[in-house]
């Protein structure tokens, strides 16, 4: 009888345990990922908008076995911003370690060319991180910041080098400057700072005549000699002649000039290279690397004209002469009569 009695009390309890030993591992250990999302958990969140953040992500697989394991956890009283990819696999305390340590995922961001200001480069980096775009204004336009990274608010944007970069969604206006910076002085490597030195220009100059290149075509491998011709162009003191340096100046009196008209060519701004000789003040966009490096390998020759070809297939015809560059441009302006009509 009583070996019966120690029989059933020793089966109750591998059952209590079996049940809590399967309690425990349903609440904390099984997976509750049903595929790979991410999460933005932001700095103004309070616990309920985080457990709301992910229950409408859609990633748990059971929302209330997620909250009982919160719940039995300290993750009300702590838990970090941040960007979080939730994956299978994840139990719900490795989902809830990972947001409290803060074990988040770096952001692979690609940063963009043919971005023209400040305004807008704060506008794209507000959608990407977790800073928005009055903070990355204000942080962009802080004469403090610049002045002391050895930029005036004309060069500023020339810190940037369009590539790919992983970094935290919640980096701060101010840490991701210097992290561009840093990134700016990787890429000024002493074969490029000296291929700068030996056309006697600055690295400003460098990245404001290759953001010239950069608007005047999308064919690379033209690049060089457009570049060549302005640098021909510098070197006898004849003004640029840029059509984008002149857009860039209208852009907030009449923005997206698709062609510019002799009306345009009288505004009176330091960006309109047909009134002033030399380059402009700083970049008109953020020129790609391959512009950059257009600019610095630049192809020699006599050319100090250029004009898009009437076959309109994105190339250019060169000339040495006026003469030359006019047959050209009629050419250009009859096949676009043409076109039109």
């Amino acid at each position: 009888m009583i070996k019966k009695i120690l029989l059933c009390s020793a089966a109750a309890v591998l059952l209590i345990g079996i049940i809590l030993a399967s309690d425990y591992y349903n609440t904390y250990k099984r997976d509750n990922i049903g595929k790979e999302t991410v999460i933005l958990i932001y700095k103004d969140y309070n616990y309920d908008s985080l457990i709301n953040a992910i229950k409408e992500s859609g990633a748990l697989l059971n929302f209330k076995r997620f909250e009982k394991a919160a719940k039995k956890s300290e993750f009300e009283k702590h838990f970090e911003p941040g960007r979080y990819i939730l994956k299978p696999g994840m139990g719900n305390r490795q989902i809830i370690r990972t947001i409290s340590n803060g074990w988040q995922e770096p952001l692979r961001f690609t940063l963009r060319s043919h971005i023209r200001t400040i305004s807008r480069l704060s506008s794209f980096l507000g959608e990407n991180f977790e800073a928005d775009s009055a903070q990355f204004s204000q942080a962009l336009l802080n004469d403090t910041i610049y002045k002391k990274l050895g930029f005036k608010k004309e060069t500023v944007i020339s810190m940037f080098i369009p590539n790919t970069y992983e970094i935290y969604w919640t980096i701060s206006p101010e840490n991701f400057i210097e992290r561009m910076y840093k990134e700016y002085n990787n890429f000024w490597t002493p074969s490029r700072v000296e291929k700068a030195q030996s056309l006697k220009m600055t690295k400003d100059e460098i990245m404001t005549l290759a953001s010239i290149v950069n608007e005047e075509t999308n064919n690379t491998g033209e690049m060089p000699k457009i570049a060549g011709v302005y640098i021909n162009r510098l070197k006898r003191g004849m003004p640029l002649q840029a059509c984008p340096t002149v857009i860039y100046a209208h852009l907030d009196t009449e923005p997206g000039i698709k062609r510019v008209l002799k009306r345009h060519l009288r505004i009176d701004s330091p960006y309109n290279t047909y009134k002033n000789k030399g380059l402009p003040p700083g970049p008109i966009t953020i020129p790609t690397i391959k512009a950059i490096d257009a600019v610095l390998n630049y192809e020699k020759s006599n050319y100090l004209y250029f004009c898009a070809k009437p076959e309109f297939d994105g190339t250019h015809n060169f000339a040495t002469t006026y003469t030359k560059h006019q047959q050209h441009s009629r050419a250009y302006q009859k096949a676009l009569s043409n076109l039109k009509n």
